[in-house]
């Protein structure tokens, strides 16, 4: 009798700190939703929002010159337009610089659409076209809008004057290094619906900023970056992204840049080598087009080389795209 009132007692002790725990997050889940609604009012898009499959897409345009620079993000980069902003702010000195934030991305809606390679160039060519961005494009993809960039210039040729990669990845890279296509859990999708990653945000904000000396960024950019990165950290179109990258990497396994059309790579000296002695720069080698403005760069810095290299990369850039002309 004893021992079962023991256990009783236990069980009780158990279910109260169940409950407890349980009320805590679902009060988390109410005021991170709340915070989320008063953020998306106070931080209102910096660009001009266009209609796309019914959806709201979010484009930012800033600058002027003869050539039009479409930058297009890497897998995950919560706020596109802002975490370009150093680099798009050098460009847009002599450039037409446009950032165009994909479905799930920055203040652009989610969508049902799945995230194939079709898809998504689809929606930037319509974006572009609704913002009245008439092309030819300098398509300047970082990380996986190298996949993006390659199925654009082969399926839409007229429309691309040139390719500026960030370290891009490109469709033959999986097999170039014998490796598999990244992937992310299915299960952070709900990270940002249930306020877990406004909490992941709020204690560990290192991983959701740009890694940059002090100034690169402005404080409130650094605060609005933090803001979406809750609202938008790993949601359902990123994982649907991550989950599509093998098989946007098959149908594009193929194909390669127009030789009609300059390509300028940075890539990083934090090198993937293999013991065959296969490294970026090697890999990158195979891949630029045969015109005599075509060439890699290597430069000090992180995967995301607009971080810290942007000044650099602006200077390089601007000898590129004046070296070659395309007419319109």
């Amino acid at each position: 009798m004893k021992k079962t009132k023991i256990r009783s007692r236990i069980w009780i002790v158990l279910r109260n700190i169940l409950l407890s725990v349980l009320a805590v997050f679902v009060v988390w889940i109410a005021f991170s939703n709340i915070m989320t609604a008063y953020e998306q009012k106070k931080y209102q898009p910096i660009g001009e929002v266009v209609e796309v499959d019914g959806k709201n897409m979010h484009i930012y345009t800033k600058g002027e010159g003869a050539d039009t620079i479409v930058l297009l993000s890497g897998l995950g980069t919560a706020a596109p337009a802002l975490d370009f902003e150093p680099l798009l702010n050098e460009l847009s000195k002599s450039n037409k610089v446009v950032v165009v934030e994909p479905f799930g991305y920055g203040w652009s809606d989610l969508t049902k659409k799945e995230r194939t390679v079709e898809n998504i160039v689809e929606e930037v060519r319509v974006a572009l076209l609704k913002s009245n961005i008439q092309g030819p494009y300098i398509l300047m993809p970082h990380s996986i809008s190298g996949i993006y960039s390659m199925y654009f210039a082969n399926t839409y040729p007229e429309e691309v004057k040139g390719i500026v990669g960030i370290d891009p990845t490109l469709p033959q890279v999986l097999d170039y290094f014998g490796v598999n296509a990244p992937t992310i859990p299915k299960y952070l999708r709900y990270l940002a619906p249930t306020g877990l990653a406004r909490l992941a945000v709020y204690f560990t904000p290192e991983g959701y900023l740009p890694i940059a000396d002090d100034g690169t960024y402005s404080e409130k950019n650094l605060k609005v970056t933090k803001a979406i990165s809750a609202w938008k950290g790993n949601n359902k179109n990123v994982i649907a992204e991550a989950s599509e990258i093998k098989s946007n990497i098959e149908k594009t396994v193929d194909m390669k840049f127009p030789s009609t059309i300059p390509v300028l790579i940075f890539t990083t000296k934090q090198e993937h080598k293999t013991e065959d002695g296969k490294n970026n720069l090697s890999f990158y080698q195979t891949q630029i087009t045969n015109n005599p403005n075509s060439k890699v760069v290597v430069l000090e810095g992180h995967h995301y080389l607009h971080w810290t290299q942007y000044k650099e990369m602006t200077k390089v850039i601007n000898e590129f795209t004046s070296s070659f002309s395309v007419e319109q």
